[in-house]
C-alpha cells in the first residue's frame, strides 16, 4: 500500500485548492440569491475539471479517478454547489458518454461537454421514481427512426443551464426494468420544458429543476447502448456517480473541520482559547479521526475505480460514511462557533444546510446500506 499521493495528483489538488480560495469572496451571496456561478463554471472548464476523467481526444484532461475526488474535495470545501455541477457534469454525464457512448456521439456531444464548451445534466429521477429508478413513468415510445418522449422528471442538478439531458425513460413497460432506455436530449428541442427553480436548504447556487417532455421526438441515434440497456446504465453511472458525492462531503465535513479548528485558537472564554478546553479538543479529535477514515474509504473508492475492479460497493459504503460524517461535524462545527455558527458570516451553518443533501441525492443512506447488504449476502451465498 502506497498512501503518498503521486506528483500529478499534488498538482491537480493544489491547483483546485487555488482555484476554491476565487469562490470563497462571494459564496455566501450567491448562496442567498440561489445564483448560478456561471462564471466560474466557465473557469473549471479551462481548467480541465469539466471533463478531468475523460481522455484528451475527446477533449477532456485525461485523468484518473483519483484526481477527480482531489478536486471535488478541495471544491467542495469552499462551495459545495460548484462541486455538484462538477460532480453532476462529470460522473453522470460525461462518465456514461465515454463509457457507453458511439463514436458519433462521442464527437457531437461528449467534445464540447469535456471542453467545458456545454454543460450536461442527468434526468432519472421522477415524482414517483426516485429510490426504485426501475419504475419509470416517462415513455419513449418507439416510432421506428425516432423515439416520442413523455413524461415528467424532477430534482434535476443542472437542470436550468445544462445544454445536453441524458434521460431516462420506459419503452416497454411489459419488459420492467429491462425496457428502459438512456436518451440524449438536447436543450431546445419541440416539446421539451423546464420548470421554475427548486428553492432548496442546501446547496443552493446550483440549479434544480424538473423537466418535462410532451412528444418530444428524440433521433434513433440519440440512444445510448442497446436497446433496453439504459436501467443498466443507469445504474453503473450512479456507482461512480457515489464516489463523487462521497468527494463532496468529503469536502463539506474537512471544510467545516478547517473552519472550526482555526476558530477555536481565536475564540477566548475564561481568559484563554477555547483551544484549551478539553471539551473542544475532544470535539476536534472526533471530527479529525472520521474525517480521515472517510478520506481513506473516499481515496479506496476511486482507486478501486482506476484498478478497473468492481466497485459498487466500495462506492456505496465510501457515500454512506461520508455522507454520514459531513452531516455529523457540520453540525459540531457550528456548536464551537457557539452563536456565531448560527450566522452566515462565519460559513459553518451553510457548510451544515450543505451537508444535508449528501445523505440524500444519488441513492439516499438508505438506498446505500441496501446495496452494501446486497453485496455483502451475494458474498456469503458464494
Amino acid at each position: 500500500m502506497n498512501f503518498e499521493l503521486s506528483e500529478e495528483h499534488k498538482m491537480i489538488r493544489d491547483a483546485a485548492r487555488e482555484f476554491a480560495q476565487e469562490l470563497k469572496p462571494g459564496v455566501i451571496e450567491r448562496d442567498e440569491a440561489a445564483k448560478f456561478p456561471t462564471e466560474f463554471v466557465k473557469k473549471m472548464g479551462e481548467l480541465g475539471f469539466m471533463g478531468i476523467m475523460v481522455p484528451e481526444e475527446y477533449g477532456g484532461a485525461g485523468m484518473d479517478t483519483m484526481a477527480y475526488v482531489l478536486a471535488l474535495e478541495e471544491i467542495a470545501k469552499i462551495d459545495a454547489s460548484a462541486a455538484v455541477i462538477m460532480s453532476a457534469h462529470n460522473s453522470l454525464v460525461l462518465y456514461g458518454l465515454n463509457e457507453f457512448g458511439t463514436e458519433e456521439q462521442k464527437q457531437k456531444y461528449l467534445k464540447p461537454l469535456a471542453s467545458g464548451e456545454k454543460l450536461g445534466a442527468f434526468a432519472l429521477s421522477e415524482p414517483e421514481a426516485g429510490s426504485d429508478a426501475s419504475s419509470q413513468h416517462t415513455m419513449a415510445e418507439d416510432k421506428g427512426d425516432y423515439y416520442l418522449l413523455n413524461g415528467t422528471k424532477n430534482w434535476i442538478t443542472n437542470g436550468g443551464n445544462a445544454d445536453i439531458y441524458i434521460v431516462i425513460a420506459q419503452t416497454d413497460p411489459e419488459k420492467g426494468h429491462r425496457g428502459i432506455n438512456a436518451l440524449i436530449v438536447e436543450k431546445g428541442t419541440e416539446g421539451f420544458s423546464i420548470g421554475p427553480k427548486e428553492n432548496k436548504l442546501g446547496i443552493r447556487s446550483s440549479d434544480t429543476h424538473s423537466l418535462m417532455f410532451s412528444d418530444v421526438k428524440v433521433p434513433k441515434e440519440n440512444r445510448i447502448g442497446e436497446d433496453g440497456f439504459g436501467f443498466k446504465f443507469a445504474m453503473k453511472t450512479l456507482d461512480g456517480g457515489r464516489i463523487g458525492i462521497a468527494a463532496q462531503a468529503l469536502g463539506i465535513a474537512a471544510g467545516a473541520y478547517d473552519l472550526a479548528l482555526a476558530y477555536s485558537k481565536e475564540r477566548k472564554t475564561f481568559g484563554k482559547p477555547i483551544s484549551d478546553h478539553q471539551a473542544i479538543q475532544f470535539k476536534l479529535a472526533d471530527m479529525e479521526v472520521d474525517i480521515e477514515a472517510a478520506r481513506l474509504l473516499t481515496y479506496k473508492a476511486a482507486w478501486t475505480k482506476d484498478q478497473g475492479l468492481p466497485y459498487g460497493k466500495v462506492a456505496a459504503m465510501a457515500k454512506l460514511n461520508t455522507s454520514e460524517v459531513a452531516m455529523k461535524h457540520t453540525v459540531e462545527a457550528v456548536q464551537i462557533h457557539g452563536g456565531y455558527g448560527y450566522v452566515k458570516e462565519y460559513h459553518v451553518e451553510r457548510l451544515m444546510r450543505d451537508a444535508k443533501i449528501t445523505q440524500i441525492y444519488e441513492g439516499t443512506s438508505e438506498i446505500q446500506r441496501l446495496v452494501i447488504a446486497r453485496e455483502v449476502f451475494e458474498i456469503e451465498k458464494v
